[in-house]
Protein backbone atom coordinates (compact mmCIF):
# COMPACT_ATOMS: atom_id res chain seq x y z
CA UNK A 1 0.00 0.00 0.00
CA UNK A 2 1.44 3.35 -1.05
CA UNK A 3 0.33 6.59 0.57
CA UNK A 4 0.93 10.19 -0.50
CA UNK A 5 4.09 10.97 1.32
CA UNK A 6 4.65 7.19 1.27
CA UNK A 7 4.98 6.58 -2.46
CA UNK A 8 8.76 6.21 -2.24
CA UNK A 9 10.56 3.54 -4.22
CA UNK A 10 12.95 2.01 -1.66
CA UNK A 11 15.81 -0.78 -2.22
CA UNK A 12 5.29 9.99 29.82
CA UNK A 13 3.00 12.41 31.61
CA UNK A 14 2.91 16.16 30.91
CA UNK A 15 5.42 18.25 32.78
CA UNK A 16 4.06 20.72 35.31
CA UNK A 17 5.14 23.75 33.28
CA UNK A 18 3.04 22.70 30.28
CA UNK A 19 0.08 22.03 32.52
CA UNK A 20 0.47 25.50 33.99
CA UNK A 21 0.47 27.11 30.56
CA UNK A 22 -2.81 25.38 29.68
CA UNK A 23 -4.80 26.40 32.77
CA UNK A 24 -6.50 29.25 30.91
CA UNK A 25 -7.40 28.03 27.42
CA UNK A 26 -9.22 30.37 25.08
CA UNK A 27 -12.98 30.55 25.37
CA UNK A 28 -15.06 29.72 22.28
CA UNK A 29 -15.52 33.47 21.70
CA UNK A 30 -11.77 34.07 21.93
CA UNK A 31 -11.05 31.14 19.61
CA UNK A 32 -13.42 32.61 17.01
CA UNK A 33 -11.81 36.02 17.46
CA UNK A 34 -8.37 34.49 17.02
CA UNK A 35 -9.44 33.15 13.63
CA UNK A 36 -10.53 36.63 12.57
CA UNK A 37 -7.27 38.16 13.84
CA UNK A 38 -5.05 35.68 11.99
CA UNK A 39 -7.09 34.85 8.90
CA UNK A 40 -9.68 37.62 8.47
CA UNK A 41 -12.44 35.01 8.18
CA UNK A 42 -15.50 34.24 10.27
CA UNK A 43 -15.92 30.81 11.87
CA UNK A 44 -19.61 31.06 11.00
CA UNK A 45 -18.85 31.82 7.36
CA UNK A 46 -20.15 35.38 7.61
CA UNK A 47 -18.68 37.98 5.27
CA UNK A 48 -15.86 40.22 6.46
CA UNK A 49 -14.87 43.14 4.23
CA UNK A 50 -11.99 45.61 4.59
CA UNK A 51 -12.31 49.15 3.17
CA UNK A 52 -8.93 50.56 2.19
CA UNK A 53 -7.72 54.18 1.97
CA UNK A 54 -9.68 57.37 1.43
CA UNK A 55 -11.44 55.89 -1.59
CA UNK A 56 -12.80 53.07 0.54
CA UNK A 57 -11.71 50.33 -1.86
CA UNK A 58 -13.30 47.13 -0.57
CA UNK A 59 -11.38 43.85 -0.45
CA UNK A 60 -12.12 40.52 1.28
CA UNK A 61 -11.11 40.48 4.93
CA UNK A 62 -8.77 37.53 4.49
CA UNK A 63 -6.50 39.76 2.39
CA UNK A 64 -6.13 42.24 5.25
CA UNK A 65 -6.02 40.02 8.34
CA UNK A 66 -4.85 41.89 11.46
CA UNK A 67 -1.82 39.64 11.97
CA UNK A 68 -0.49 40.47 8.50
CA UNK A 69 0.42 44.01 9.61
CA UNK A 70 0.47 43.84 13.41
CA UNK A 71 2.30 40.50 13.75
CA UNK A 72 1.30 37.22 15.34
CA UNK A 73 1.81 38.66 18.82
CA UNK A 74 0.14 42.00 17.99
CA UNK A 75 3.23 44.02 18.92
CA UNK A 76 3.37 45.69 15.52
CA UNK A 77 5.72 45.31 12.56
CA UNK A 78 7.98 47.69 10.68
CA UNK A 79 6.90 47.96 7.06
CA UNK A 80 8.96 50.43 5.07
CA UNK A 81 9.05 53.70 7.01
CA UNK A 82 5.98 52.83 9.06
CA UNK A 83 5.54 50.71 12.17
CA UNK A 84 2.07 49.33 12.78
CA UNK A 85 0.50 49.84 16.19
CA UNK A 86 0.81 47.60 19.22
CA UNK A 87 -2.59 45.89 19.60
CA UNK A 88 -2.04 44.15 22.91
CA UNK A 89 -4.69 45.03 25.48
CA UNK A 90 -2.02 46.34 27.85
CA UNK A 91 -0.95 48.85 25.20
CA UNK A 92 -4.45 49.76 24.02
CA UNK A 93 -5.69 50.58 27.50
CA UNK A 94 -2.89 53.05 28.19
CA UNK A 95 -3.02 56.67 26.93
CA UNK A 96 -1.34 56.63 23.54
CA UNK A 97 1.04 59.29 22.25
CA UNK A 98 1.60 59.37 18.50
CA UNK A 99 4.99 60.70 17.42
CA UNK A 100 3.89 61.34 13.87
CA UNK A 101 2.84 64.81 12.77
CA UNK A 102 0.52 66.17 13.94
CA UNK A 103 1.11 64.85 17.43
CA UNK A 104 -1.96 63.11 18.80
CA UNK A 105 -2.74 62.12 22.36
CA UNK A 106 -5.90 60.16 23.09
CA UNK A 107 -7.57 58.47 26.05
CA UNK A 108 -7.27 54.69 26.58
CA UNK A 109 -9.35 52.33 24.50
CA UNK A 110 -12.28 50.38 25.88
CA UNK A 111 -14.58 47.91 24.12
CA UNK A 112 -16.76 50.57 22.55
CA UNK A 113 -13.88 52.79 21.46
CA UNK A 114 -11.98 49.83 20.02
CA UNK A 115 -15.07 48.84 18.05
CA UNK A 116 -15.18 52.34 16.57
CA UNK A 117 -11.51 52.14 15.61
CA UNK A 118 -12.02 48.79 13.86
CA UNK A 119 -15.18 49.72 11.97
CA UNK A 120 -14.88 53.50 11.50
CA UNK A 121 -11.12 54.14 11.65
CA UNK A 122 -11.47 56.64 14.55
CA UNK A 123 -9.28 56.72 17.69
CA UNK A 124 -10.62 57.53 21.23
CA UNK A 125 -10.00 61.26 20.69
CA UNK A 126 -12.12 61.24 17.52
CA UNK A 127 -9.14 61.51 15.18
CA UNK A 128 -8.97 59.48 11.98
CA UNK A 129 -6.48 56.63 12.04
CA UNK A 130 -3.85 56.35 9.34
CA UNK A 131 -5.22 55.58 5.90
CA UNK A 132 -3.22 52.32 5.91
CA UNK A 133 -5.52 51.03 8.65
CA UNK A 134 -8.51 49.30 7.01
CA UNK A 135 -12.06 49.86 8.22
CA UNK A 136 -13.74 46.50 8.65
CA UNK A 137 -17.33 45.57 8.00
CA UNK A 138 -18.35 42.49 9.96
CA UNK A 139 -21.26 41.21 11.99
CA UNK A 140 -21.76 42.33 15.58
CA UNK A 141 -21.07 38.75 16.70
CA UNK A 142 -17.74 38.59 14.87
CA UNK A 143 -16.76 42.03 16.14
CA UNK A 144 -17.44 40.97 19.72
CA UNK A 145 -15.35 37.83 19.21
CA UNK A 146 -12.44 39.83 17.77
CA UNK A 147 -12.41 42.29 20.69
CA UNK A 148 -12.55 39.32 23.10
CA UNK A 149 -9.43 37.84 21.53
CA UNK A 150 -7.57 41.17 21.44
CA UNK A 151 -7.83 41.21 25.23
CA UNK A 152 -5.85 37.93 25.28
CA UNK A 153 -3.37 38.98 22.60
CA UNK A 154 0.17 39.04 23.93
CA UNK A 155 -0.57 36.63 26.77
CA UNK A 156 -2.06 33.89 24.57
CA UNK A 157 0.23 30.89 24.27
CA UNK A 158 -0.80 27.85 22.27
CA UNK A 159 -1.25 24.46 23.96
CA UNK A 160 1.84 22.31 24.23
CA UNK A 161 4.31 25.20 24.54
CA UNK A 162 6.28 25.84 27.70
CA UNK A 163 9.65 27.41 28.41
CA UNK A 164 11.44 24.10 27.98
CA UNK A 165 9.14 21.77 26.00
CA UNK A 166 7.03 21.37 22.88
CA UNK A 167 4.42 18.62 22.70
CA UNK A 168 4.15 17.00 19.26
CA UNK A 169 1.69 14.24 18.48
CA UNK A 170 0.91 11.70 15.78
CA UNK A 171 -1.85 9.24 14.84
CA UNK A 172 -0.89 5.58 14.47
CA UNK A 173 -2.75 3.05 12.31
CA UNK A 174 -4.04 -0.12 13.94
CA UNK A 175 -5.48 -3.48 12.84
CA UNK A 176 -3.82 -4.86 9.71
CA UNK A 177 -1.56 -1.79 9.59
CA UNK A 178 -0.43 -2.00 13.22
CA UNK A 179 3.11 -3.01 12.19
CA UNK A 180 3.31 0.14 10.07
CA UNK A 181 2.21 2.12 13.11
CA UNK A 182 5.04 0.69 15.20
CA UNK A 183 7.55 1.53 12.45
CA UNK A 184 6.25 5.12 12.34
CA UNK A 185 6.51 5.37 16.12
CA UNK A 186 10.06 4.01 16.09
CA UNK A 187 11.44 6.37 13.45
CA UNK A 188 9.73 9.42 14.92
CA UNK A 189 11.06 8.58 18.38
CA UNK A 190 14.56 8.07 16.98
CA UNK A 191 14.63 11.34 15.04
CA UNK A 192 13.26 13.40 17.92
CA UNK A 193 15.80 11.80 20.25
CA UNK A 194 18.58 13.07 17.97
CA UNK A 195 17.09 16.57 17.84
CA UNK A 196 16.74 16.70 21.62
CA UNK A 197 20.31 15.46 22.14
CA UNK A 198 21.50 18.49 20.16
CA UNK A 199 19.62 20.98 22.33
CA UNK A 200 16.13 20.70 20.88
CA UNK A 201 14.49 23.73 19.31
CA UNK A 202 15.66 26.98 20.91
CA UNK A 203 16.42 25.02 24.10
CA UNK A 204 13.01 23.36 24.12
CA UNK A 205 12.94 19.57 23.96
CA UNK A 206 10.27 17.86 21.89
CA UNK A 207 7.94 15.57 23.82
CA UNK A 208 6.17 12.99 21.66
CA UNK A 209 2.61 11.78 22.20
CA UNK A 210 0.82 9.02 20.30
CA UNK A 211 -2.82 8.14 19.69
CA UNK A 212 -4.22 5.16 17.80
CA UNK A 213 -6.80 5.53 15.04
CA UNK A 214 -10.27 4.21 15.79
CA UNK A 215 -12.30 1.62 13.91
CA UNK A 216 -14.40 4.24 12.09
CA UNK A 217 -13.78 7.80 10.88
CA UNK A 218 -16.12 9.17 13.56
CA UNK A 219 -14.39 7.17 16.30
CA UNK A 220 -10.99 8.33 15.05
CA UNK A 221 -12.01 11.97 15.12
CA UNK A 222 -13.38 11.62 18.66
CA UNK A 223 -10.20 9.90 19.86
CA UNK A 224 -7.92 12.47 18.25
CA UNK A 225 -9.99 15.37 19.59
CA UNK A 226 -9.69 14.01 23.13
CA UNK A 227 -5.99 13.39 22.57
CA UNK A 228 -5.32 16.95 21.41
CA UNK A 229 -7.17 18.40 24.38
CA UNK A 230 -5.90 16.10 27.12
CA UNK A 231 -2.27 15.96 25.97
CA UNK A 232 -2.10 19.66 25.03
CA UNK A 233 -0.74 18.88 21.56
CA UNK A 234 0.95 21.76 19.73
CA UNK A 235 1.14 20.09 16.28
CA UNK A 236 0.79 16.72 14.54
CA UNK A 237 3.44 15.23 12.26
CA UNK A 238 3.53 12.03 10.21
CA UNK A 239 -0.05 11.29 11.26
CA UNK A 240 -1.90 8.42 9.59
CA UNK A 241 -5.16 9.88 8.23
CA UNK A 242 -5.88 7.52 5.30
CA UNK A 243 -9.63 6.91 5.32
CA UNK A 244 -10.20 9.67 7.89
CA UNK A 245 -9.13 12.65 5.78
CA UNK A 246 -12.31 14.73 5.99
CA UNK A 247 -12.80 14.14 9.71
CA UNK A 248 -9.21 14.91 10.74
CA UNK A 249 -8.82 17.89 8.42
CA UNK A 250 -12.03 19.43 9.75
CA UNK A 251 -10.70 18.91 13.28
CA UNK A 252 -7.29 20.50 12.71
CA UNK A 253 -8.98 23.41 10.94
CA UNK A 254 -11.28 23.92 13.92
CA UNK A 255 -8.36 23.71 16.36
CA UNK A 256 -5.89 25.73 14.25
CA UNK A 257 -3.53 22.77 14.68
CA UNK A 258 -0.64 22.30 12.20
CA UNK A 259 -0.65 18.88 10.50
CA UNK A 260 2.67 18.20 8.78
CA UNK A 261 3.29 15.33 6.38
CA UNK A 262 0.15 13.23 6.99
CA UNK A 263 0.09 9.73 5.51
CA UNK A 264 -2.71 9.58 2.93
CA UNK A 265 -3.38 8.65 -0.67
CA UNK A 266 -5.70 11.59 -1.15
CA UNK A 267 -4.41 15.05 -0.18
CA UNK A 268 -7.35 17.41 0.17
CA UNK A 269 -6.43 20.59 -1.67
CA UNK A 270 -9.79 21.88 -2.84
CA UNK A 271 -10.96 25.41 -2.01
CA UNK A 272 -11.18 26.77 0.58
CA UNK A 273 -7.65 25.62 1.35
CA UNK A 274 -6.99 24.03 4.72
CA UNK A 275 -4.14 26.25 5.94
CA UNK A 276 -3.10 23.90 8.73
CA UNK A 277 -2.18 20.89 6.57
CA UNK A 278 1.09 20.41 4.67
CA UNK A 279 1.46 17.32 2.47
CA UNK A 280 4.83 16.00 1.34
CA UNK A 281 4.04 14.46 -2.04
CA UNK A 282 1.31 14.24 -4.63
CA UNK A 283 -1.55 11.83 -4.09
CA UNK A 284 -3.62 9.85 -6.57
CA UNK A 285 -5.39 12.87 -8.08
CA UNK A 286 -2.21 14.87 -8.66
CA UNK A 287 -0.45 11.79 -10.05
CA UNK A 288 -3.39 11.31 -12.45
CA UNK A 289 -2.79 14.84 -13.78
CA UNK A 290 0.83 13.92 -14.48
CA UNK A 291 -0.28 10.79 -16.35
CA UNK A 292 -2.68 12.84 -18.50
CA UNK A 293 0.12 15.29 -19.31
CA UNK A 294 2.39 12.41 -20.23
CA UNK A 295 -0.26 10.76 -22.44
CA UNK A 296 -0.98 14.04 -24.23
CA UNK A 297 2.72 14.44 -25.07
CA UNK A 298 2.96 10.81 -26.15
CA UNK A 299 0.24 11.18 -28.76
CA UNK A 300 1.22 14.68 -29.84
CA UNK A 301 -1.19 16.26 -32.36
CA UNK A 302 -3.14 13.00 -32.69
CA UNK A 303 -6.35 13.10 -30.69
CA UNK A 304 -6.44 9.61 -29.15
CA UNK A 305 -9.53 7.77 -28.00
CA UNK A 306 -9.33 7.62 -24.21
CA UNK A 307 -11.39 5.37 -21.92
CA UNK A 308 -11.65 5.57 -18.14
CA UNK A 309 -12.74 2.40 -16.33
CA UNK A 310 -13.46 3.07 -12.69
CA UNK A 311 -15.00 1.59 -9.59
CA UNK A 312 -17.72 3.82 -8.17
CA UNK A 313 -16.63 5.25 -4.85
CA UNK A 314 -16.13 8.79 -3.63
CA UNK A 315 -12.36 8.83 -4.01
CA UNK A 316 -12.45 7.47 -7.56
CA UNK A 317 -15.17 9.96 -8.50
CA UNK A 318 -12.90 12.77 -7.29
CA UNK A 319 -10.01 11.36 -9.34
CA UNK A 320 -12.26 10.97 -12.39
CA UNK A 321 -13.20 14.65 -12.14
CA UNK A 322 -9.48 15.52 -12.12
CA UNK A 323 -8.85 13.31 -15.18
CA UNK A 324 -11.71 14.96 -17.08
CA UNK A 325 -10.52 18.46 -16.15
CA UNK A 326 -6.87 17.79 -17.05
CA UNK A 327 -7.85 16.04 -20.30
CA UNK A 328 -9.66 19.18 -21.42
CA UNK A 329 -6.62 21.30 -20.57
CA UNK A 330 -4.37 18.98 -22.57
CA UNK A 331 -6.71 18.61 -25.54
CA UNK A 332 -7.66 14.96 -24.97
CA UNK A 333 -11.32 15.55 -25.73
CA UNK A 334 -12.47 12.10 -26.85
CA UNK A 335 -12.93 10.55 -23.41
CA UNK A 336 -15.34 7.67 -22.65
CA UNK A 337 -16.14 6.51 -19.10
CA UNK A 338 -17.15 3.05 -17.86
CA UNK A 339 -18.35 2.72 -14.29
CA UNK A 340 -18.82 -0.44 -12.23
CA UNK A 341 -20.02 -0.97 -8.64
CA UNK A 342 -17.27 -1.08 -6.05
CA UNK A 343 -16.07 -4.67 -5.44
CA UNK A 344 -18.16 -5.99 -8.39
CA UNK A 345 -15.58 -6.06 -11.16
CA UNK A 346 -16.72 -7.93 -14.30
CA UNK A 347 -13.52 -8.09 -16.36
CA UNK A 348 -15.13 -9.73 -19.40
CA UNK A 349 -17.99 -7.24 -19.74
CA UNK A 350 -15.96 -4.12 -18.95
CA UNK A 351 -13.18 -5.06 -21.35
CA UNK A 352 -15.68 -5.82 -24.12
CA UNK A 353 -17.42 -2.48 -23.68
CA UNK A 354 -14.19 -0.50 -23.51
CA UNK A 355 -12.81 -2.19 -26.65
CA UNK A 356 -15.88 -1.10 -28.63
CA UNK A 357 -14.60 2.48 -28.36
CA UNK A 358 -11.31 1.45 -30.05
CA UNK A 359 -9.58 3.29 -27.21
CA UNK A 360 -5.88 3.97 -27.68
CA UNK A 361 -5.43 4.62 -23.95
CA UNK A 362 -7.25 3.29 -20.88
CA UNK A 363 -7.09 4.83 -17.42
CA UNK A 364 -7.97 2.24 -14.76
CA UNK A 365 -9.21 3.23 -11.29
CA UNK A 366 -9.85 -0.03 -9.49
CA UNK A 367 -11.08 -0.89 -6.02
CA UNK A 368 -9.34 -4.24 -5.41
CA UNK A 369 -5.98 -5.86 -6.09
CA UNK A 370 -5.95 -7.94 -9.26
CA UNK A 371 -8.52 -5.96 -11.22
CA UNK A 372 -5.92 -4.25 -13.42
CA UNK A 373 -4.26 -7.50 -14.47
CA UNK A 374 -7.66 -9.17 -14.99
CA UNK A 375 -8.63 -6.37 -17.39
CA UNK A 376 -5.43 -6.83 -19.40
CA UNK A 377 -5.88 -10.61 -19.52
CA UNK A 378 -9.30 -10.14 -21.10
CA UNK A 379 -7.96 -7.50 -23.49
CA UNK A 380 -5.29 -9.94 -24.69
CA UNK A 381 -8.00 -12.49 -25.49
CA UNK A 382 -9.51 -9.82 -27.75
CA UNK A 383 -6.09 -9.03 -29.29
CA UNK A 384 -6.47 -5.48 -27.99
CA UNK A 385 -3.41 -3.77 -26.51
CA UNK A 386 -4.16 -0.16 -25.56
CA UNK A 387 -1.77 1.83 -23.38
CA UNK A 388 -2.75 1.34 -19.74
CA UNK A 389 -2.37 4.16 -17.19
CA UNK A 390 -2.57 3.56 -13.44
CA UNK A 391 -1.28 5.14 -10.24
CA UNK A 392 1.49 3.61 -8.14
CA UNK A 393 -1.15 2.73 -5.54
CA UNK A 394 -2.43 0.07 -7.96
CA UNK A 395 0.94 -1.46 -8.83
CA UNK A 396 0.52 -4.61 -6.75
CA UNK A 397 0.92 -7.72 -8.94
CA UNK A 398 1.52 -5.71 -12.09
CA UNK A 399 4.39 -7.95 -13.25
CA UNK A 400 1.81 -10.70 -13.84
CA UNK A 401 0.35 -8.72 -16.75
CA UNK A 402 0.29 -10.52 -20.13
CA UNK A 403 3.39 -10.17 -22.31
CA UNK A 404 1.55 -8.18 -24.99
CA UNK A 405 1.45 -5.22 -22.60
CA UNK A 406 5.22 -5.09 -22.22
CA UNK A 407 6.13 -1.39 -21.85
CA UNK A 408 2.52 -0.43 -22.54
CA UNK A 409 1.64 -0.01 -18.86
CA UNK A 410 2.44 3.39 -17.35
CA UNK A 411 2.40 4.25 -13.66
CA UNK A 412 2.89 7.52 -11.84
CA UNK A 413 5.21 7.74 -8.83
CA UNK A 414 5.53 10.75 -6.56
CA UNK A 415 9.28 10.21 -6.25
CA UNK A 416 12.04 7.97 -7.55
CA UNK A 417 15.49 6.68 -6.58
CA UNK A 418 16.98 9.53 -8.62
CA UNK A 419 15.81 11.91 -5.87
CA UNK A 420 17.88 10.11 -3.24
CA UNK A 421 21.27 11.70 -2.62
CA UNK A 422 24.21 9.87 -1.10
CA UNK A 423 24.16 12.16 1.94
CA UNK A 424 20.39 11.80 2.35
CA UNK A 425 20.58 8.01 2.29
CA UNK A 426 23.56 7.96 4.64
CA UNK A 427 21.78 10.19 7.15
CA UNK A 428 18.70 7.97 7.20
CA UNK A 429 20.67 4.71 7.28
CA UNK A 430 22.79 6.01 10.17
CA UNK A 431 19.64 6.85 12.12
CA UNK A 432 18.16 3.42 11.36
CA UNK A 433 21.33 1.62 12.41
CA UNK A 434 21.89 3.62 15.59
CA UNK A 435 18.32 3.21 16.83
CA UNK A 436 17.80 -0.29 15.41
CA UNK A 437 14.75 0.70 13.38
CA UNK A 438 12.60 -2.10 11.92
CA UNK A 439 13.57 -3.23 8.42
CA UNK A 440 9.90 -3.32 7.38
CA UNK A 441 7.58 -0.50 6.24
CA UNK A 442 10.62 1.48 5.12
CA UNK A 443 8.52 3.74 2.88
CA UNK A 444 6.36 4.74 5.86
CA UNK A 445 9.48 5.32 7.95
CA UNK A 446 11.03 7.58 5.33
CA UNK A 447 7.82 9.57 4.93
CA UNK A 448 7.54 10.07 8.70
CA UNK A 449 11.22 10.96 8.93
CA UNK A 450 10.84 13.65 6.25
CA UNK A 451 7.67 14.98 7.90
CA UNK A 452 9.56 15.33 11.18
CA UNK A 453 12.45 17.11 9.42
CA UNK A 454 10.00 19.57 7.88
CA UNK A 455 8.41 20.20 11.27
CA UNK A 456 11.79 20.89 12.86
CA UNK A 457 12.80 23.17 9.99
CA UNK A 458 9.54 25.08 10.34
CA UNK A 459 10.07 25.49 14.08
CA UNK A 460 13.62 26.71 13.56
CA UNK A 461 12.36 29.31 11.09
CA UNK A 462 9.66 30.39 13.55
CA UNK A 463 10.14 32.81 16.40
CA UNK A 464 11.85 31.70 19.61
CA UNK A 465 8.43 31.92 21.27
CA UNK A 466 6.63 29.54 18.88
CA UNK A 467 2.97 29.57 18.03
CA UNK A 468 0.93 27.39 15.74
CA UNK A 469 0.45 30.34 13.41
CA UNK A 470 4.17 31.15 13.28
CA UNK A 471 4.87 27.50 12.39
CA UNK A 472 2.27 27.60 9.62
CA UNK A 473 3.68 30.83 8.20
CA UNK A 474 7.27 29.62 8.33
CA UNK A 475 6.30 26.45 6.44
CA UNK A 476 4.47 28.59 3.88
CA UNK A 477 7.76 30.37 3.24
CA UNK A 478 9.70 27.14 2.64
CA UNK A 479 11.26 26.97 -0.84
CA UNK A 480 13.19 24.07 -2.41
CA UNK A 481 13.87 22.36 0.92
CA UNK A 482 16.26 19.48 0.23
CA UNK A 483 15.29 16.28 2.06
CA UNK A 484 17.89 14.10 0.34
CA UNK A 485 15.22 11.45 -0.28
CA UNK A 486 12.47 13.17 -2.28
CA UNK A 487 12.12 15.98 -4.80
CA UNK A 488 12.70 19.44 -3.25
CA UNK A 489 9.83 20.58 -1.03
CA UNK A 490 8.18 23.95 -1.65
CA UNK A 491 5.09 25.35 0.05
CA UNK A 492 3.29 28.65 -0.31
CA UNK A 493 0.21 30.57 0.78
CA UNK A 494 -1.82 28.73 -1.88
CA UNK A 495 0.25 25.54 -2.12
CA UNK A 496 0.04 22.66 0.34
CA UNK A 497 1.75 19.82 -1.56
CA UNK A 498 5.51 20.09 -1.16
CA UNK A 499 6.59 18.18 -4.28
CA UNK A 500 3.71 18.82 -6.66
CA UNK A 501 4.04 16.46 -9.59
CA UNK A 502 5.16 12.94 -10.45
CA UNK A 503 7.39 10.73 -12.55
CA UNK A 504 5.99 8.29 -15.09
CA UNK A 505 7.37 4.76 -15.07
CA UNK A 506 6.70 1.94 -17.52
CA UNK A 507 6.71 -1.80 -16.82
CA UNK A 508 9.29 -4.06 -18.44
CA UNK A 509 7.45 -7.39 -18.25
CA UNK A 510 10.37 -9.37 -19.67
CA UNK A 511 12.86 -8.18 -17.06
CA UNK A 512 10.20 -7.75 -14.34
CA UNK A 513 11.29 -4.23 -13.53
CA UNK A 514 10.17 -0.60 -13.64
CA UNK A 515 11.76 1.69 -16.23
CA UNK A 516 11.67 5.49 -16.04
CA UNK A 517 10.20 7.16 -19.13
CA UNK A 518 9.84 10.77 -18.00
CA UNK A 519 11.50 13.55 -16.12
CA UNK A 520 9.60 15.21 -13.29
CA UNK A 521 6.17 16.25 -14.55
CA UNK A 522 4.50 19.19 -12.84
CA UNK A 523 0.99 19.35 -14.34
CA UNK A 524 -0.17 22.58 -15.91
Amino acid sequence: MFLAGLAIMCPALLGPRIAAVSQNPLTPEEQRGKRIFFYGTSSAGREIVAAMGDAGLEVPGNLMACANCHGNNGLGKVQGATKSSNLTWESLTKPNSETSSPKRIHPPYNDQLLTAAITEGIDPAGHRLRSAMPRFQMSAEDLTDLVSYLKKLGSDRDPGVSDDKLVIGTILPTGSLAAMGQSVKAVLTAYVSEVNSQGGIYNRTIELKFVEAGETPAATRAAVERFIKEEHVFALTGAFIAGYEKEILALVDQQGLPLIGPLTLYPQTEEPLNRQTFYLLSGVSEQARALIDFAAKQYGPKNPQVAVVYSRNQLNLETLAVIVEQSKKDGLSALQTFEYPSHHFDAVELTRRAKQTNADAVFLLGSESGEIVAFMNEAEKLSWYPSIYISSAQSSGIFAAPAGFDRRVFLSFATSPADQTASGLQEFHSLAEKHKLPNTNVAAQISTYIAAKLMVEGLRLSSKDPSRESLIRSLESLRDFQTGLTPPITFGADRRIGALGAYVITVDLKEKKFVSVSDWISPR
